[in-house]
């Protein structure tokens, strides 16, 4: 009787399991779909300025020693008249980030750029308390925001700023180009990552008529829009799509521009990856747990409703992808043979791996129509990559659900461009950089699962389960990875300083 119960158990969660994956992965198969209606009907200004309005320029920055100066230097750089444009550096920083930016900046001014440097003595509310603060000194009726690491064109401004000709403009997003993509395979597997959200779903969403939300950086914003919406607030690490979400509960509209790039660094170790994606993944569980109340209390219809609850839900798949890793340990015992590859193997391969395969196939072909079949071999790895990052991301998602509180760690840059045999520019080694990210014991935790994953490969293949075993291998190596990729900072390297050892 106890294992038939144990074995009902089993069942019930594996279905809750699998129903959760099945709607994300129709979800995704539904901004495949969008995507592909509206990908020709690019948005076009309603008119020209006859005059330029005025543009406020705001960088916020906190320790960036590598890449401040490049910044200032883009910035400088950018095709506006300078009676229209106004500069605020928004420095938090705590180390020689802030003589260096001095020195930049006063040359930047005795050169005849309006900039200005405003430095905080202290880091309340992180970005959010440092756009907020800019505001209060700003001259601009439109706000434009770059993160330290990314390098705007100089066209950006005239490419953009004409959209806000319609009064109902709230916010243009640019699309994030990848200034190290062929760094490391790290670094391509990331840029794949973020093609298929910047691409795909932003523009699917946008040309939709869909909520979607600011990345936080590589966008202008109309300041009358933040300002209705309720300005930046810092209760959760996302405050990007906390805006956006109230913004267009306002009644403003966003437009995505999926043909002007901006490009940016990505990360170039496993740590400070895994540290942005934890902020990510528990900010918008946060702001799920802010916003979705009030979208699901208002007059929206049905569409936009479901559309912004799968979005601002999405993050509790690697949740669910935790709990997957645990129901497979029972599941060797209860079913095997033809029952096991319809209850497990199709409906999983459906719903998720085929789903993630077009996403992500569908994203490089159109950004890259010559390439794109080479691009696509490094399908595996990303999916490895993305199982590999579910114990830091559900972590995440829990910190999240129970307010757990956090503070706002930065991801460290590096100023790094181009590939790692010949990089156009790399101003610091990043393995004795003194940005490197805290350590934390998850790796461990991470290498466990790996080892969890081996034998059930060893028994699947004892077994004759032979359907199952990409699934399982793609499991093991992907916690391998994430996880030796981890502990390899470990290594003690000349020069570095080694950040203290943090608690799971």
């Amino acid at each position: 009787m106890f294992g038939t119960l144990g074995v009902s158990l089993w069942t019930l969660c594996y279905l809750i399991v699998l129903t959760g994956f099945s709607a994300y992965g129709v979800h995704r198969w539904l901004m495949i779909y969008l995507f592909l209606k509206n990908r020709s009907r690019a948005p076009r200004p309603a008119r020209q300025f006859e005059q330029l309005p005025m543009v406020t320029v705001q960088l916020p920055i906190f320790n960036e020693r590598y890449v401040a100066e490049r910044l200032l230097r883009a910035v400088n750089a950018l095709d506006y008249p300078r009676e229209r444009l106004e500069v605020q550096v928004l420095d938090d920083s705590t180390d020689d980030t802030r003589e260096l930016i001095e020195r930049e900046v006063a040359a930047l001014r005795a050169g005849g750029l309006d900039i200005q440097l405003l430095q905080r003595t202290d880091r309340t509310g992180f970005k959010a308390g440092a756009l907020e603060n800019g505001m209060r000194h700003a001259r601009g009726e439109f706000i434009f925001i770059l993160d330290a690491d990314f390098l705007p064109r100089a066209d950006i401004l005239q490419r953009t700023v004409h959209f806000f000709t319609d009064p109902q403009v709230g916010m243009i997003q640019t699309r994030w180009g990848h200034l190290n993509r062929t760094y490391s395979l790290l670094t391509r597997v990331q840029a794949m990552f973020l093609d298929g959200h910047l691409l795909l779903e932003q523009t699917a969403r946008s040309r939709s008529g869909r909520f979607f939300n600011f990345n936080g950086t590589a966008g202008l914003w109309r300041r009358s829009c933040i300002e209705e919406a309720g300005g930046w607030q810092h209760d959760t690490l996302t405050e990007d799509l906390d805006l956006s979400y109230r913004a267009q509960l306002a009644g403003w509209k966003f437009v995505f521009l999926s043909d002007v790039v901006t490009p940016a660094e990505l990360p170039v170790d496993m740590n400070g990856f895994k540290s942005q994606q934890h902020r990510w993944t528990k900010g918008s569980i946060q702001t799920c747990k802010k916003i979705l109340p009030r979208i699901l209390r208002s007059d929206l219809p049905w569409k936009i409703k479901l559309e912004a609850t799968l979005h601002l839900t999405s993050n509790f798949s690697y949740l669910l992808l935790v709990c997957l890793c645990v129901l497979l340990q029972p599941s060797t015992h209860v079913s095997s043979g033809w029952v096991r590859l319809f209850l497990f193997d199709i409906p999983v391969f459906l719903s998720a791996s085929v789903s993630v395969a077009v996403f992500y196939v569908c994203a490089q072909r159109e950004l890259y129509p010559r390439t794109w079949m080479k691009e696509i071999l490094l399908l595996p790895p990303l999916i490895a990559l993305g199982i590999g990052l579910s114990i830091n991301n559900a972590r995440a998602v829990l910190e999240a659900i129970f307010n757990h509180g956090s503070a706002f760690v930065r991801t460290p840059k590096y100023g790094i461009e181009g590939n790692g045999a010949a990089p156009v520019l790399q101003t610091q080694s990043w393995r004795t950089s003194r940005y490197l990210p805290l350590r934390s014991l998850l790796p461990l935790l991470e290498l466990g699962f790996a080892a969890y994953f081996t034998y059930f490969i060893y028994r699947a293949a004892a077994d004759g389960q032979y359907t199952t075993l990409p699934f399982l291998v793609l499991f093991q190596l992907g916690f391998c990875y994430v996880a030796c990729s981890s502990l390899a900072q470990w290594l003690p390297v000349r020069a570095r300083v080694v950040p203290p050892v943090l608690p799971v």
